[in-house]
């Protein structure tokens, strides 16, 4: 009977979150900032067949390692649907992050502790947002919770050299995907404080020579890109090569922490981050504080490596100027982790059942609130989304019975939990909003956000038989056009790529068409000509003929200052 009781909790956490991160899968396409930019990365690999360096447009990409469109253009190989494959790596990498967690509860504590813990973590706000979404950020979580998990096993549970050797892997692997992957060996270090102070449990077994082999495995795992990369690259004897190796080794790295040049945040930004964003759970910290020092003071070692690890990876990311709340993002799962083992308890205290219903209730008065306000007479917030997403009217009234139906639902959840049991209700609600989100909010906002409602107009307004310019381009605009585009460069400058652009439409003036956006039109456009060809992305874009050019096309020093601080946004987007 025990044992079908375990199986049942556990098959329930399993499809619950196949539910919740999986809702709509397959109902979008890519949205910005990032995930258009990696997906068009990946989608050149397959076309191209250069999977050693990746390409944007016709430049090179050297802002992240490859990991992340290497398993996008890989699961396209297999699944030929990229409205799947680029979010199933996220996908994939969540349920890995959340196994992991569960098994780590269960075997440093009990099997209803591993529950505990993966339950906490997907319904984190900041997990299962992130899970949703095909950014790098899922993938780097999951190499470096897959590190500690093989460390753990072996400095808490071991010696486990198999796994020891695992976590460096993994830790390797996460370089490969983003640089901090490097991060989870850090767990090593407060470790090795709880074994030299004699702590039970913990042992690092430096004497024995598989410690030290552990390093060969990080190696190993960064070698697989690494090696054949810096090879290609200094013998091909190309400059582009040579430039892509100088920025992706050294400036997106060491300098990008030491020389932060974008997302400027106070030192404290993390202490406002936590709070917001990693709820529920984080509302139970005033109790589950005194509990862990309680546990530190009787020496148990499990929390001090887990607690050590979390606090390191926040001052880590609290030292330079460049702050995202998706840096700590690695550290959810042990913190996670190690508040399961307090929840049970907690859970059981009149005080924190009345934070989990308040915290309830905020989510259905502010989803009635935005609901009964956007049926109610054109707010400020429902014009922004008309003006600034190019959606209509019908999206939005769509959008305010969403709201009102979940905070109908949230009411509900509140009614029936009782007193005792609160949280369930939270969790029935955050349940409810993100399989909504998923299954009704990915088509209302698809074409608007994607660029593929307004690539797909330009496309009817031009005809099948011309050829397209984009100027001033976004990922998403290559990705979703419905013919092979020309571009200009990327990373030019937008007077630059006007110019190029209009010299290449006046060899084929009839056939070929400029799409532009708004704020790199210059004079040399006749606005009354041209036409405005949609809005998406909060960005108008316009189509231009070779009969609209009127002169050349120099950019003002204002123009130019005007780009500079427009790129400006877009970096901090």
């Amino acid at each position: 009977m025990l044992k079908s009781r375990a199986s049942r909790e556990f098959w329930l956490l399993a499809l619950m979150a196949l539910l919740v991160l999986g809702a709509g899968l397959g109902l979008r396409d890519p949205w910005p900032s990032d995930e258009p930019r990696f997906a068009l990365v990946a989608k050149q690999m397959v076309t191209s067949g250069d999977w050693l360096f990746p390409h944007r447009g016709t430049e090179l990409y050297s802002d992240k390692p490859p990991m992340l469109m290497w398993s996008q253009a890989s699961l396209y190989r297999l699944i030929g649907d990229w409205r799947i494959a680029f979010l199933l790596p996220s996908l994939l990498a969540a349920l890995g992050t959340l196994a992991c967690v569960y098994d780590l509860g269960r075997r440093l504590w009990t099997r209803r502790v591993g529950l505990y813990a993966a339950w906490a973590l997907l319904f984190a706000v900041h997990f299962t947002f992130q899970a949703k979404k095909a950014q790098i950020d899922p993938l780097v979580v999951f190499f470096i919770t897959l590190a500690n998990y093989g460390l753990l096993r072996h400095l808490l549970c071991g010696p486990a050299w198999r796994w020891w050797w695992l976590g460096w892997f993994a830790a390797g692997l996460g370089v490969i995907t983003k640089g901090v992957g490097v991060l989870a060996l850090l767990m090593i270090a407060p470790a090795a404080v709880a074994s030299l102070l004699g702590w039970p449990r913990v042992r690092l077994h430096v004497r024995d020579v598989r410690f030290w082999l552990a390093p060969l495995a990080f190696v190993l795992a960064i070698g697989m890109w690494f090696v054949p990369m810096v090879l290609t690259a200094l013998g091909s004897g190309s400059a582009e090569y040579r430039a892509y190796l100088d920025d992706i080794l050294f400036r997106q790295t060491a300098k990008r922490y030491a020389q932060s040049w974008d997302h400027h945040q106070p030192w404290w930004y993390f202490l406002a981050t936590m709070p917001s964003m990693w709820l529920p759970a984080f509302l139970v910290l005033p109790w589950a504080v005194p509990a862990w020092w309680r546990r530190l003071r009787r020496r148990d070692p499990r929390y001090l490596v887990l607690l050590g690890w979390w606090l390191l990876i926040v001052l880590f990311f609290s030292i330079p100027h460049g702050k995202r709340d998706v840096y700590i993002l690695p550290a959810l799962p042990m913190f996670c982790l190690a508040l399961a083992p307090l929840l049970p308890g907690l859970l059981r205290r009149r005080d924190v059942q009345w934070v989990m219903g308040a915290f309830t209730a905020v989510l259905a008065l502010a989803l009635l609130g935005a609901g009964i306000a956007m049926l109610g007479g054109e707010p400020g917030f429902e014009r922004s989304l008309i003006i600034k997403r190019g959606i209509d009217t019908t999206v939005t009234r769509g959008l305010a019975w969403i709201g009102i139906a979940l905070g109908c639902g949230a009411v509900m959840s509140l009614v029936f939990s009782g007193r005792r049991r609160f949280h369930l209700a939270a969790i029935a609600t955050l349940a409810m909003a993100w399989v909504a989100y998923g299954l009704i909010g990915y088509p209302l906002f698809n074409d608007s956000s994607s660029a593929r409602g307004l690539m797909q107009q330009v496309g009817q307004r031009i005809g099948p038989d011309a050829e397209l310019g984009l100027v001033a381009w976004k990922e998403q605009n290559l990705l979703m056009a419905d013919r092979a585009a020309t571009t200009f460069g990327f990373n030019r400058r937008w007077d630059n790529q006007l110019r190029d652009g209009v010299q290449w439409q006046a060899q084929a003036p009839a056939q070929r068409w400029l799409l532009v956006q708004e704020d790199a039109l210059l004079g040399c456009v006749d606005r009354d000509s041209a036409a405005l060809a949609g809005v998406a992305n909060r960005r108008r874009w316009w189509l231009v003929q070779a009969s609209d050019i009127r002169g050349p096309c120099t950019a003002t020093p204002a123009e130019q200052k005007r780009e500079r601080e427009l790129h400006r946004i877009d970096g901090d987007e």
